[in-house]
């Protein structure tokens, strides 16, 4: 494991082992996680890699507990998510390229509506998730030509929760996303 990585996982270990309320983990966890992102020279490669045809969600350390997981989203030029939810809080750092996340709400026959414009996330920055944030985003590569990684921190082990996409008629499916490197160790 890297040191910058192994540095936030003992800091955000410290942090959630005091049982804060969730405004202080977002606020505490995404400094921490700001500090992680504001350098690009520890994540190795085998977690920068893209795929061809989709974004992968690449494992990188889950707490014993699954009381949080770090993750890689490696996004391939032009790759998206569909609108989805993850019922659990989020933080969002961008490390290397850029990415959009339009925010969405359900309005009262469960279609999705895009709420404001698109977030861009440029390395460096963190935004946040959750139920009592808004939960419900589709996120995309702002770059048509070139990979863009951001690392996910969420409260849970996210590839076993169980969590809905959602298509713009209001049809939700609900699935559980595992991670695109199961058969690798975690860093």
């Amino acid at each position: 494991m890297t040191a910058p990585l192994s540095e936030f996982i003992t800091s955000l270990t410290m942090l959630l082992d005091r049982c804060p309320d969730e405004p202080r983990i977002l606020a505490e966890g995404g400094a921490l996680l700001a500090k992680l992102v504001a350098r690009d020279d520890w994540l190795p490669d085998t977690y920068a890699q893209p795929h061809p045809q989709h974004y992968q969600q690449l494992l990188l350390h889950c707490d014993p507990a699954e009381r949080f997981s770090i993750v890689s989203f490696v996004w391939g030029p032009g790759q998206r998510t569909p609108i989805h939810d993850h019922t659990v809080w989020g933080l969002i750092g961008m490390l290397r390229g850029a990415e959009y996340s339009q925010p969405f709400t359900l309005d009262q026959d469960g279609r999705p509506q895009a709420q404001g414009r698109p977030v861009r996330l440029e390395p460096g920055q963190v935004e946040a998730v959750s139920p009592a944030l808004g939960d419900t985003h589709r996120v995309h590569n702002a770059y048509d030509d070139r990979v863009s990684i951001s690392i996910h921190v969420y409260g849970a082990n996210i590839g076993a929760v169980r969590r809905s996409v959602y298509n713009e008629d209001g049809t939700r499916i609900s699935f559980i996303s595992g991670y695109a490197n199961q058969h690798l160790p975690n860093l």
